[in-house]
């Protein structure tokens, strides 16, 4: 890595923050009040992160009944950035069109997005059968926080009215009948579709599906305007200093539990739909998603399967967009956040139902996740991401901030970075909410494992994928729906092997791929074992990667699960398809299966690449670098490190604090050395011995030439540092913020 270092006087101002081509330190901002946007306001905030904090990218989106086309939202956002570049800190603002929601329904009313409500009742053979369809109401997540902006319900329609004979287990297929023709809406509003069906010669004894649409207050996400419209916000804020935009957790309103009852619906979808599946009625699909069809059990997996590419192939669609639109307006280095994710604890029923899973297909620069994202996700989108490092945007209350240690330490063991969201809830409007987070030692912490960033090119090295099929886990109708290999993959990491997780869709989008020499390969990330998890309903070009990947010879091959079905719904024996060489696992017996592949990386000479031990631990990355952690709640800044561990089969020991990390070349002799408060390192003959710690970051460039980073320390360099190099980075540690002072009574 190639920097332009400068030595800094001790007199001139702080200097907190990375060079622009180090992954940066980044907090996040919401401007939660109107009294946000008054001019100047913005000064308050950025000054405090600005001299307590590390940060050089704050993620900034606006909490308030206003929109990002509004004239005076753009002039503060013009006004925060400019003076935030003042203070050396970029604005990532979010752009996103849903802070645009009021502005584009003035201009395309009839593009809104709708869910398609499919409510069953028994009809009155002998009179009238009246149905109530109740809207989902107003939906709302943090881009509704805080205002009355929620995705409300505007307008309810009828779609169509179906009856049919239905036994506890299926309809019989020959009984449906679209009645829509003979029922009669009573009531058509945002709160309810109301339908009366009179008694008629075929309803006796029959049941009857009421399918109404409700218009909810943000863009079609099919709408044939929506990217069009959010380039015109872009357009809107060129003259705006950003260092990029933001978007966040993307996709279909938040709706919960209503995964095979409720359905994201719009004529634009319904025509999308068609196109996908060769002119076939998206209404009356959802009809057979909604309920099993005896003898056409082959046909509503397949449906299920094209309604959720759909969702997530065009959610994807919708965030590339917006990647190249920050790009384009912003500039090639401008930063694109945050987090696909969405609830944080996993993939689930309500994340499907928001963007299909469709985190492993949006473009980012970095990985980035939020919350209690599973480990195996997030290094998953690093290798996709490509950066050196993921991000997850972390928050806790006032009363856990010892929670944010632990997310800054996991993260250094993991290959990973926090996005410091504010403490939530907040204590009190008149203190910032990013104020607990800078007044204790946890900055003192963020820049000790911001030194691996100086010399770490590559995230944690996981020498086992698990592939999960996509389609199996998101097919309600199939044998393992929800079923991810999330815990398969958290085994392997108890195990001291960590696993990326990766869905089957990157094989069709050429991401997961068979290298030139044979390994199976994600990004940079090279894999000793991959465990192909639940193949139901894969498509032909699985087969022809799996047969490609069992030639190439290079990686052990698993399966778990049986392919009996095509995607098309048609029955296989995708067993006997798939390679010899795949090696068959207990579905039932998740330790097992786990336990074989570890036997079989030992026997291949692998040694474990991560070990976790409270907030301690070790793990190697795909460089090669080594690093250990030592850290504690209670000491956010680390804890004392004095190890001798074996490098590439050499001895090196190190006197640190909280972080120690080395990488060693072929001949054994220091290539990149970080750790924080150090004391003492020896490699062979290599030594530096230190009067005092220092936190300090080395590494060699492509001549050998020694360059470094010495943070927090006053004074000259170290003589034992000075003699390796005169090319030194002098970073300081930003100083706690103070208490804020008591409210007057």
């Amino acid at each position: 890595m190639q920097m332009a270092a400068a030595v800094v006087a001790a007199e001139a101002e702080p200097n907190y923050r990375l060079p622009a081509n180090v992954p940066p330190d980044i907090g996040a901002w919401f401007w939660e009040s109107l009294e946000d946007f008054k001019p100047g306001e913005y000064q308050t905030f950025i000054d405090l992160v600005a001299t307590h904090s590390p940060f050089r990218l704050l993620t900034t989106s606006q909490r308030v009944p206003k929109e990002v086309t509004d004239p005076d939202v753009h002039a503060r956002v013009k006004e925060a950035a400019a003076y935030a570049r003042q203070r050396g800190i970029l604005i990532v603002y979010d752009l996103d069109i849903r802070m645009a929601r009021a502005a584009f329904q003035k201009v395309y009313p009839d593009e809104l997005q709708e869910m398609l409500r499919v409510r069953e009742a028994d009809l009155n053979g002998a009179g009238e059968t009246r149905i109530v369809v109740e809207s989902a109401g107003g939906l709302e997540d943090h881009m509704t926080w805080g205002s009355k902006a929620k995705y409300h319900s505007l307008a309810g329609r009828l779609v169509r009215v179906y009856s049919y004979v239905r036994s506890a287990a299926a309809i019989e297929p020959d009984t449906v009948r679209d009645i829509t023709g003979i029922a009669t809406v009573v009531e058509s509003s945002g709160k309810q579709v109301v339908v009366s069906i009179p008694a008629a010669q075929d309803t006796t004894g029959r049941k009857a599906a009421v399918m109404a649409a409700f218009t909810h207050f943000t863009p079609d996400v099919h709408a044939p305007h929506l990217l069009e419209f959010q380039r015109g916000i872009f357009a809107a804020y060129k003259d705006v200093p950003l260092g990029g935009a933001m978007k966040d957790e993307w996709g279909f309103p938040p709706s919960k539990d209503t995964v095979g009852n409720d359905f994201w619906f719009s004529r634009s979808h319904a025509q999308a739909y068609a196109l996908k599946t060769g002119g076939r009625d998206l209404v009356r699909d959802c009809l057979r998603m909604f309920a099993e069809e005896r003898g056409a059990r082959g046909e509503r997996q397949a449906v299920i399967n094209s309604y959720v590419e759909l969702a997530w192939q065009r959610n994807a669609e919708i965030e590339a967009d917006y990647y190249r639109a920050t790009k384009e307006t912003f500039g090639p280095d401008a930063f694109v956040g945050v987090h696909p994710t969405w609830i944080g604890a996993g993939l689930g029923r309500n994340e499907l139902n928001k963007n299909g899973w469709d985190w492993w297909a949006v473009r980012r620069d970095f990985g980035q996740t939020d919350e209690e994202t599973p480990y195996c996700c997030r290094t998953a989108l690093a290798k996709k991401g490509g950066g050196a490092v993921w991000y997850n945007q972390f928050y806790a209350d006032n009363k856990n901030i010892q929670a944010y240690a632990r997310e800054l330490w996991g993260g250094a063991l993991s290959g990973g970075r926090v996005n410091y969201h504010p403490i939530y809830p907040p204590v009190a409007r008149s203190v910032p909410s990013t104020v607990p987070l800078l007044q204790g030692d946890l900055m003192r912490g963020q820049c000790r494992v911001r030194l691996l960033n100086f010399i770490s090119r590559t995230t944690l090295d996981c020498p086992v994928a698990v592939v999960f099929g996509h389609p199996a886990a998101t097919n309600w109708a199939g044998p393992v729906f929800n079923d991810s290999g999330t815990r398969l993959a958290g085994r392997f990491w108890s195990a001291c092997f960590p696993a990326d997780l990766i869905p089957t869709y990157e094989i069709g989008n050429e991401a997961l791929k068979v290298s030139a020499d044979g390994f199976v390969q994600y990004g940079s990330q090279r894999y000793a074992a991959v465990v192909l998890y639940h193949p139901e309903f894969e498509k032909p070009h699985a087969l022809d990667f799996w047969k490609k990947a069992a030639a190439g010879g290079k990686t052990a091959l698993y399966r778990v699960g049986d392919w009996t079905t095509t995607f098309e719904g048609k029955p296989i024996d995708g067993n006997a398809e798939l390679p010899r060489q795949m090696a068959v696992l207990p579905a039932s017996d998740e330790h097992g299966a786990m336990a074989k592949v570890v036997s079989r990386l030992l026997e291949l000479g692998l040694s474990p690449s991560y070990e976790r031990k409270g907030l301690g631990g070790k793990c190697r990355l795909m460089d090669g670098t080594e690093v250990v952690v030592a850290a504690d709640p209670a000491e956010c800044s680390g804890r004392p490190i004095q190890t001798t561990m074996t490098v590439r089969g050499r001895t090196v020991t190190v006197d640190a604090l909280g972080i120690a990390a080395v990488r060693l070349d072929k001949d054994g002799s220091p290539e990149a050395l970080a750790a924080g408060g150090l004391k003492a390192f020896r490699a062979g003959a290599f030594t530096v011995e230190l009067a005092e710690r220092a936190d300090t970051a080395l590494w060699r460039d492509e001549k050998g030439a020694w360059h470094g980073v010495l943070q927090g320390h006053a004074g000259p360099v170290p003589p034992p540092l000075q003699a390796l190099t005169q090319d030194w980075l002098r970073l300081d540690v930003p100083p706690p913020a103070p208490n804020p002072p008591a409210a007057t009574p």
